[in-house]
């Protein structure tokens, strides 16, 4: 039983076999799925694929990338949206110094605008930090000690980002760039830091397929049912098997986002 707790699934690739796309992860143990909000528009559609499939949660929140779009307005759509008890974190928010598509300044406001929408809630942040640690860091900090549970999701940093961020009480979601022997090797070490309690895996879809599939699909679009590849890399790499860490990872996402069990695991 695995749980991917970050699913682009509003894609537009997952259009023509959307139905297909769940169905495959049903069948790879994939239980639930959290689609990820990533603008107003992004997190609307999230929640509503999210009342439509029971298998299916949400997050509501604007990316570091279209910081531009929070305002009063937006933020309070956001606060409708998470009343939804099917919509369960705030986020995707956070800092994104690597591509810079947002002014940094706005990008911090909007990820504040975020950070206190949390605190109002009462609900777990899932958080977009890249080529940002220092200030990503201190501006977390600084609200710390009023905040739920935290997730920084996809995370691809070095030790010192990744000790920080444990030190901020932060859990830690792993992708499928623990599979690219590019530029994830320094993960495969990494991954071992992390607290068993702390550790939760993800997709990211339909972008990070993990690169380690064989045989090697024809498209390179990721999906939730390679899940459990990400899943066997981390196992592989702090020496445990596939059934412990699907269970750790699966029990700590259960935990994060208040998910119920699954159908099967009810039968």
């Amino acid at each position: 039983m695995l749980i991917d707790i970050g699913a682009n699934l509003t894609h537009d690739s997952f259009e023509h076999d959307f139905d297909d796309v769940l169905r495959r992860a049903h069948d790879a143990g994939v239980t639930h799925m959290v689609v990820t909000g990533a603008s107003i528009q992004g997190s609307e559609q999230a929640a509503e694929l999210a009342n439509r499939h029971e298998q299916l949660f949400a997050t509501a929140g604007i990316h570091p990338h279209h910081a531009e779009e929070t305002s009063r307005e937006s933020i309070a759509t956001l606060a409708g949206l998470l009343e939804n008890d099917r919509v369960k974190a705030v986020g995707e928010t956070g800092l994104d110094f690597f591509r810079d598509i947002s002014p940094r300044a706005t990008q911090i406001k909007s990820f504040e605008q975020h950070i206190e929408l949390a605190i109002e809630t009462g609900l777990p942040m899932f958080l977009h930090e890249r080529d940002a640690h220092p200030t990503f860091a201190e501006v977390l900090s600084g609200y710390r000690d009023t905040l739920s549970d935290l997730v920084v999701h996809c995370f691809t940093g070095e030790k010192e980002a990744l000790y920080t961020y444990l030190d901020l009480d932060c859990h830690i979601g792993i992708t499928g760039w623990i599979c690219d022997e590019r530029r994830g090797q320094h993960l495969l070490t990494l991954v071992k830091d992390i607290p068993v309690e702390r550790l939760m895996i993800e997709t990211d879809a339909p972008y990070l397929m993990p690169r380690s599939i064989r045989p090697k699909p024809k498209t390179r679009r990721n999906e939730p049912q390679y899940l459990k590849v990400v899943c066997e890399t981390v196992a592989e790499c702090r020496g445990a098997t596939l059934d412990e860490v699907a269970r750790q990872t699966s029990n700590n996402a259960r935990r994060f986002f208040n998910l119920p069990a699954s159908p099967d695991e009810q039968n």
